[in-house]
């Protein structure tokens, strides 16, 4: 059985508390493990946190855009949106040294369904949404690390071959959790790639999770 799991982490600004440095210990974590994964960056964010940002790329990890600010991109006008969208390519260039076109991920996954808003965003070099499968909500309050290994591990198993999971860089149970995600599903037959290794990756989001 083939069970390819791409393990994909937004790396954006947190907004509930956690500790410092999350990012860092992530990226230790998959070094250690000899984990590849997918970031979607922030641009302001990685202007923020440039050496953590030129990491994610010189670690070998696939970098793609989150936009600059991590608005709703429906709130945003097409001239907003365009903005916006070339301020995180350049911060991201800067910062992390890598182009992130053509990998692109809308904030909160507002705007992955609507034609219209996708076109724009296609039009600045990024053809499509890159979704997800398993949505772990490890930014949950009180979600611990034992938690969200077993969220990631059933979910991918469930989903099967080419299952993408979405996590965040800066909570806390994301980075403790990594070790144990991967030798359970590495027991389980799984490999991990990044979300341009994938045949057919989901540009949608799963239906119970909010637009």
């Amino acid at each position: 059985m083939t069970l390819r799991v791409a393990l994909t982490y937004d790396a954006e600004h947190g907004d509930r508390p956690a500790r410092p440095g999350n990012d860092v210990r992530l990226l230790d974590a998959l070094a250690a493990t000899g984990t590849r994964a997918t970031f979607f960056v922030q641009g302001r964010w990685a202007e923020a946190n440039p050496s953590v940002a030129r990491r994610i790329a010189t670690d070998r990890h696939l970098v793609g855009s989150h936009t600059f600010y991590h608005a709703r991109l429906p709130l945003l006008s097409d001239d907003g949106l365009a903005a916006d969208m070339r301020d995180a390519e350049a911060a991201i260039l800067e910062h992390a040294g890598v182009d992130p076109r053509p990998w692109f991920r809308c904030p909160f996954g507002a705007g992955a369904l609507d034609p219209e808003l996708l076109g724009r965003v296609a039009d600045a070099g990024y053809p499509r949404h890159a979704g997800w499968h398993v949505d772990t909500e490890d930014w949950q309050p009180g979600r611990t690390a034992d938690e969200l290994a077993t969220i990631v591990v059933d979910g991918a198993i469930r989903q099967g071959d080419g299952a993408v999971v979405l996590m965040h860089s800066w909570p806390d149970p994301t980075p403790e959790a990594l070790p144990e995600i991967v030798r359970r599903l590495a027991e389980a037959g799984a490999t991990f790639v990044t979300f341009a290794d994938l045949d057919d990756p989901p540009s949608e989001i799963p239906a119970d999770d909010p637009q």
